[in-house]
């Protein structure tokens, strides 16, 4: 948690404009003659909202970080906040909760601000508490909604994820949860005058618009990426490892070629005296690298020296193998065994091309 960003998206100051606005009247209302600095006061309560919001996203980001999810960063944008959680829940457990801490947080503050709505003197303190109050448990209502990108959402998720074992189907059920939602959202200033008696202007037309788009968006997301998640789980390191043959850092890089045709190695990867790995041959180097050259130049020119990242454990599969490539992007991997010998080599287009046809057998 400590050295999270906070960050204001430009779209936090429309809204916070806007929200002065609407403000503006009830200010007056309350305190005549502030003429206007009736905007700053109601500015001043989009500013009060927004904290509580970023009391929301905080408490999302406190219990990631206690299952040990890194947190990178929280956004405050004109419809709330989003927290950059890095990981996925591998629990449903965890899931839930780093979920409903949030609206559940936003309830805790409306429910405050309430007790405090008896207790404040009229005024335009009173006004804040009153709106602080309503906002929060509108909010913390409205975020148990089930379907994604709400936190309801994923609570679902959570719930489906727990009952089934898959946390495919959890996404998918709240994916389309998510967008039943937007469908509402969207068909929701239709029924205002049958269920309020308010009759919907414009405004209410363009805010459901704003609303159910965002929603169907992420929902829609959320699906795309269940689907590519499923097809996760046929990519094993190990199935999809080279043969790999060892050669001197200093080999003339045509009898490494050479050796490698022999032994029938998809791979090469130089080693010192001692036997230890130090570097893994690039395929594209090596092609490039024109025939005549290769008995004049060591096998090492066209070695990419084994960094930090490039060594992977050949038990990885699935999600954990597309994680571990993406820290360290490279076409090339040394796996290993748990004890530390040598298995294979992992090539990035080999995992690519798995995934694609996993898709198409999909």
């Amino acid at each position: 948690m400590a050295g999270t960003d906070v960050l204001v998206s430009s779209s936090w100051f429309l809204v916070a404009g806007l929200i002065a606005f609407v403000m503006a009247p009830r200010v007056e209302m309350v305190a005549p003659g502030l003429g206007p600095w009736k905007y700053v006061a109601g500015f001043l309560f989009a500013v009060l909202l927004y904290l509580s919001v970023l009391l929301h996203e905080i408490s999302h980001a406190l219990m990631a970080a206690r299952y040990g999810f890194p947190v990178s960063s929280i956004t405050l944008h004109f419809l709330g906040g989003m927290t950059a959680i890095e990981g996925e829940a591998r629990r449903p457990r965890e899931e839930f909760m780093i979920a409903v801490v949030g609206p559940l947080t936003s309830i805790a503050v409306g429910v405050a601000a309430l007790g405090l709505w008896f207790v404040t003197p009229d005024g335009l303190l009173l006004l804040a508490v009153e709106g602080l109050a309503g906002a929060n448990l509108l909010v913390g209502i409205l975020n148990l909604v089930p379907g994604l990108p709400l936190d309801g959402g994923r609570v679902l998720k959570s719930g489906v994820w727990k009952l089934t074992g898959s946390v495919h189907r959890g996404t998918v059920a709240a994916a389309w949860g998510g967008r039943v939602t937007a469908v509402a959202a969207l068909c929701w200033p239709l029924l205002m005058e049958a269920t309020l008696g308010f009759e919907p202007d414009v405004i209410d037309f363009a805010l459901a618009f704003v609303i159910g788009l965002f929603l169907w968006t992420g929902a829609t997301a959320a699906l795309s990426s269940a689907r590519l998640r499923s097809r996760l789980p046929g990519l094993v390191a190990r199935s999809l490892a080279r043969r790999t043959l060892t050669v001197p850092e200093d080999l003339p890089l045509a009898e490494a070629v050479r050796r490698a045709r022999e032994a029938q190695a998809g791979s090469i990867v130089t080693v010192t005296g001692a036997g230890r790995p130090v570097g893994l041959v690039n395929e594209t180097a090596l092609v490039a690298t024109p025939e005549e050259r290769r008995p004049l130049v060591p096998v090492s020119t066209v070695s990419r020296t084994l960094e930090e990242g490039l060594t992977l454990p050949a038990t990885l599969i699935g999600e954990e193998l597309v994680t571990a490539i993406g820290r360290k992007p490279a076409s090339e991997y040394l796996l290993v065994e748990g004890d530390g010998s040598l298995y294979g080599v992992l090539v990035t287009a080999d995992v690519e091309k798995a995934f694609r046809e996993a898709g198409a057998r999909g």
